[in-house]
């Protein structure tokens, strides 16, 4: 059965992905557009003052924050998978999540919810370990939200704790018959074409899912959309989007 479509969804953008005087992405022209900022936080990158700076960017433009934790990967931009301990991953979410906290303090705004990054997000769809660590993290943190892919093991285990959880979908990655995302390193994983991420983006909001990489169809009853900071043409792709769906009817707003 098809889901129903969105009357309002949120559109959110990986940010804050910069550490010392290296840099990524157009936060600036991103915050413009989306309704919610996911500002990394140390692990896999960003640092006190690229914290600072996003909380604040978001802050003025009333954007809302998550924190993008991951694992602690500087090297790997998060990207890698980590056979942590559960209680060193609980420990990284906690100090990751309290860093961007006092950040966002400092700048007059406040941490609304989690997104893992990466291979953390990507674990948790599977790795009932790890995403008990970070459900436990959540609690620990006074029951934070969490944004996660539908169907993934670490959603009922936070549910079960009672912590609210986000369903999102991507609008620039290729997704699998099982409803995960392709991997990066497959010809084709990230989309970059205009027409192609719009109509993906229309498909997930206004039809309740999308076709995977083999043609069937995956339902993805979400409430935010991620666009990559990183993705070549990020700003002109979420520009894009977010017209499409508006003219479409559909409200843009945060979903924390």
């Amino acid at each position: 059965m098809t889901a129903p479509a969105a009357a309002a969804i949120d559109l959110n953008a990986d940010l804050g992905e910069g550490y010392g005087d290296w840099s990524m992405g157009e936060d600036a022209a991103m915050l413009d557009v989306v309704t919610t900022a996911n500002i990394a936080c140390g692990g896999h990158a960003g640092d006190a003052r690229s914290m600072r700076a996003a909380c604040r960017a978001a802050a003025a433009r009333g954007v809302a924050i998550t924190a993008h934790v991951a694992y602690p990967d500087l090297q790997g931009f998060g990207r890698r998978f980590l056979d942590i301990a559960p209680a060193d991953l609980t420990d990284q979410v906690v100090v990751q999540v309290g860093t961007l906290q006092a950040m966002a303090r400092a700048e007059g705004t406040s941490v609304r919810g989690v997104k893992p990054h990466g291979a953390l997000y990507n674990a948790l769809a599977h790795h009932e370990a790890q995403a008990g660590a970070v459900v436990r993290a959540l609690g620990e943190l006074g029951s934070l939200p969490l944004v996660a892919a539908p169907g993934a093991a670490v959603v009922p285990l936070a549910e079960a704790a009672g912590l609210e959880v986000v369903l999102e979908g991507f609008a620039d990655r290729v997704v699998l018959p099982d409803g995960t995302l392709a991997p990066r390193s497959r010809p084709g994983a990230v989309l970059t074409d205009l027409a192609a991420v719009t109509a993906q983006a229309l498909s997930i909001v206004t039809a309740g899912g999308v076709r995977s990489a083999d043609g069937t169809w995956v339902e993805l009853p979400v409430r935010s959309l991620c666009l990559h900071g990183d993705t070549p043409g990020a700003v002109e792709l979420a520009r894009a989007v977010r017209a499409r769906l508006e003219e479409a009817g559909t409200e843009l707003r945060a979903a924390l």
